[in-house]
């Protein structure tokens, strides 16, 4: 337990320092980057800048590993399955539509076009396609992901779902978003902006119905993560599998962390656990998160990054091109269908 004791200690401060940042007016009232945002970003600077001796390593893999995937079981405190029943089944359809073909196209335009490895193309696909960061850092584990590859991800997240966030309003306000009410823009919102801060900011932009509904639809499309995540497991392992060979349980590398997210948010659905209590689970769990971010920073290499060059953000936005346009389309033809 000591030998975790250096590394720990950097991670945590490094997520002090940017949950406190983040709370600035400066920050909230310009580029307003979530505290895992900065945590990443301090921690590369952090990381290229010192070389940490031997010592630190044991905590910091134990805050990649441990802590991340603790805190993404705790993410499940923050859904209820009484959240899909809210969207209904034109919300449910509408996310559904837009996570396979986000996720889909990105690791095709990723793998086949740009020459990408298959693990920068699962984790920019889920980060655009799901929950942004977190859905990266959940991914990344699965696909053993290296570390710069993850960073270069929740980077792309960080500039298209930041521009989202300004634009949407913007877009909407203008009119052009024709036959779109509050409601319809509050789905479109949460079924397509990247992660869930940026989605509550461009929905309550425009009114408490749109934040609501935005909010609803984001969630759902949160909770998605998990059946994709069991999913991308048993596919790369028939993928990985020898020629010929069948595909056992053992040979799967389930992500088991999936399932006590599932579990959580049984445990929320019951309604058993008091809001306020329910709200300091969350809290503690953004540090969590931001902990785990810290490290990511950490141990990512900026030469790395720079051998990976542009196309990951060339990837994005494409996507961030389907994302706006292709949600507006299906939005459109899903409620002329079911509405």
């Amino acid at each position: 337990m000591k030998q975790i004791i250096p590394g720990l200690t950097v991670t945590v401060l490094i997520a002090v320092f940017s949950t406190f940042l983040a709370q600035t007016d400066f920050i909230k009232e310009t580029v307003k980057f979530s505290p895992l945002i900065i945590a990443i970003l301090t921690g590369v600077i952090v990381g290229n800048l010192f070389k940490f001796s031997e010592k630190f390593k044991p905590g910091i893999v134990f805050s990649l590993k441990k802590i991340l995937r603790t805190a993404i079981v705790f993410l499940g405190f923050r859904l209820t399955f009484q959240n899909v029943a809210e969207v209904g089944l034109e919300g449910l359809i509408v996310d559904s539509i837009m996570l396979i073909g986000t996720f889909l196209l990105g690791v095709f335009v990723s793998t086949k076009i740009f020459k990408l490895d298959s693990s920068m193309g699962y984790l920019l696909a889920s980060g655009s396609s799901i929950c942004g960061a977190s859905a990266v850092l959940a991914t990344a584990p699965v696909v053993k992901a290296p570390m710069h590859h993850a960073a270069m991800a929740v980077a792309t997240v960080t500039i298209f779902g930041t521009l989202s966030m300004f634009l949407y309003p913007v877009v909407y306000k203008a009119g052009l978003l024709l036959d779109f009410d509050d409601l319809l823009y509050g789905l479109f919102t949460g079924a397509t902006v990247h992660e869930v801060a940026q989605v509550v900011a461009a929905g309550f932009a425009i009114s408490d119905p749109a934040g609501n509904t935005a909010t609803i639809a984001k969630l759902t499309r949160v909770m998605m993560l998990a059946p994709l995540l069991i999913v991308l497991s048993f596919y790369l392992a028939k993928k990985h599998a020898t020629h010929g060979a069948g595909v056992t349980l053992r040979d799967i590398p389930i992500p088991y962390f999936v399932f006590g997210f599932i579990a959580m948010v049984g445990v929320n659905s019951t309604g058993f656990i008091p809001a306020d209590i329910t709200q300091k689970i969350n809290v503690i769990d953004g540090f969590l998160l931001t902990v785990a971010m810290a490290a990511m920073g950490i141990e990512t290499n900026i030469n790395k990054m720079k051998g990976v060059g542009m196309k990951p953000i060339y990837v994005a936005f494409i996507m961030f091109l389907f994302l706006f346009f292709g949600g507006i389309a299906v939005v459109k033809v899903v409620h002329e269908i079911i509405g």
